[in-house]
Formats: C-alpha cells, structure tokens, sequence
C-alpha cells in the first residue's frame, strides 16, 4: 500500500492518486502538485539546513541544490520502491523515466503538505532525505551551482570563454563584461569546472 510506502497516514486519498499519476494517463495528474511540492522541498531543506548549520548562503544553497536535484529525487523515489505506484499511459513504456519519479516526489511532498500540514511533510523530508549526513555532500558540478548563485542574486548575462592552450584548456567566466575567474584543466569541461569553483569562492565565500 502506499501510505506503508510512505510511513504517513493518508486522508485524502484522491490527493495521492493524483500525486502518482502522469499527465499520459489521465487530466487528473501530478503536475500542479509537483509545482507545489517543489516549493515546499526547496523550502523544508532550506530550513533544516539554517537550523543544523552556521555556514554561509552559497555553502547552503550549493548542499540544498544536491538534496533537491532530479538525481537526489531519483534516489528517494526508488529507496521508497514506489515504480508499482505510478500511473502512466502506454506511451510511457513500462520503465518510469527520471523527469518523473522526480516530479513524483515532489508531488506526493504536497500531497502529504495538503492532507496532513506542514509538520508531516518536514517529517517525511526529514526521514526520507537523510538530511543529516548533509556534512559529508560532496557535490562537485560547480557550473550548475554557479548558475543557480548568480541567477538568484544578481542581474546579469554569464558566459565562458574557453579556449585550447598548450596544456589543455583555460577557461574565463564573466558576468556582463566583468572578468570574474579563470581556471585551467585538461579538457574543456574541466576547465569550466574549475573556473567555476574558483568564481563561487571569489563571488560567495568569506
């Protein structure tokens, strides 16, 4: 049953339904919950992080963005073992594709927000998450996490410039026209990576 899955008591149980049912199977689908839930995560990690930690802003969203990435839902969705649960249409195939078993949990987070309040949905994003080993993250894309600093504070355009060098690569970010950081690697995407690394230190670290 799905609330065993879950480990929550389940009221309304057309709210769940909804939560695991594709827009390929039926009108009645997860995709405005999903929009819900998504806020709600974001909020719920976000707060529990605040609470357990006295690291700055950039430290947090960096470790948050790990814990609400599709990859990090993906892991959840099959550790609740939750593929019997959903709805798809025969255009889906029979394998649940990562999109939505991420947009699963996200829907099934507001469902649960909805039938029994706020205090039950942090519990089951607390149980489910493992946010307490959020110390021992080691997420290294920092390309993505930059993006998603200077996107939330700042109003600018971003861009690399990489070019081959005699060792590999170097690459340049820049916001606007402004030089922010360079770094060097033996392929482009490492290159990217490391001037990326070294823009969030200079940009959000103390």
């Amino acid at each position: 049953m799905l609330a065993e899955k879950l480990g929550v008591e389940i009221k309304d149980i057309g709210l769940f339904n909804k939560a695991v049912t594709h827009s390929s199977k039926s009108h009645e689908n997860y995709e405005r919950l999903e929009f819900l839930g998504d806020s709600i995560l974001d909020f719920l990690v976000g707060e529990y992080l605040f609470n357990n930690s006295d690291k700055d802003e950039g430290y947090l969203t960096i470790i948050r963005s790990h814990y609400v990435s599709e990859n990090y839902l993906c892991s959840v969705f099959d550790e609740l073992g939750l593929a019997g649960e959903v709805k798809t249409g025969k255009s889906m195939g029979k394998n649940v594709p990562k999109a939505v078993k991420a947009d699963v949990i996200e829907a099934i987070i507001a469902a649960i927000y909805l039938d029994s309040g706020l205090k039950e949905a942090r519990k089951f994003v607390e149980r489910n998450f493992h946010l307490e080993g959020f110390k021992n993250v080691q997420d290294t894309n920092y390309k993505s996490h930059l993006q998603e600093l200077v996107q939330a504070g700042f109003k600018c355009s971003m861009r690399y410039e990489t070019i081959k060098t005699q060792n590999g690569f170097s690459s340049t970010f820049y916001m606007d026209e402004d030089k922010i950081a360079t770094g060097e690697g033996s392929d482009k995407h490492s290159a990217e990576q490391a001037c990326a690394e070294k823009a969030i230190k200079i940009l959000f670290k103390d």
